[in-house]
């Protein structure tokens, strides 16, 4: 099975970026394959959509305001309510998209070969500031869904 995991988030908006935070400790704990591409969509993300192609499953990790939950609760979104999000004309901001977005054009790009198998982490978070750092809550948070992830293929990997 080829797994595609894609990170969202903005790089210098503090906690927003616990998507990217996760594809980065993911290229350093996942060994080298074939079968797992690794994507950071923090900033060249439409241009990504088009290597997803091949991919039998997509995981996706992003952050999440307004959830009304403590600041690094996580959610695993049910694969049911995931295909629901994809709409056929959602709103593109040209630097950069959310998952749902995302989703959205990956399944018009790919049409018939769109993945039945999709996951999706999203962590809650408040501090969206202008900071590099990610707030200890958070980055907690982001250690839990790289284990999850790793969990999801099937790979033990010493933290």
């Amino acid at each position: 099975m080829k797994t595609a995991i894609m990170g969202f988030g903005n790089p210098v908006r503090s906690d927003d970026a616990v998507g990217i935070y996760v594809i980065e400790q993911l290229r350093e704990k996942l060994p080298e394959s074939e079968n797992i591409s690794i994507f950071d969509m923090g900033t060249a993300a439409f241009e990504v959509l088009f290597g997803l192609k091949g991919h039998d499953r997509i995981i996706l990790a992003d952050a999440v305001l307004n959830s009304n939950e403590p600041v690094g609760t996580l959610f695993k979104v049910p694969a049911e309510e995931v295909m629901k999000a994809p709409q056929d004309d959602p709103l593109v901001f040209l630097h950069g998209m959310k998952w749902d977005q995302a989703l959205s054009y990956t399944k018009k790009i790919l049409q018939d070969d769109y993945p039945d198998d999709i996951q999706v982490y999203l962590v809650a978070i408040e501090n969206t500031k202008l900071e590099v750092d990610l707030s200890d809550v958070v980055k907690e948070a982001g250690d839990k869904v790289v284990q999850h992830i790793l969990e999801d293929l099937n790979l033990s990997i010493p933290t």
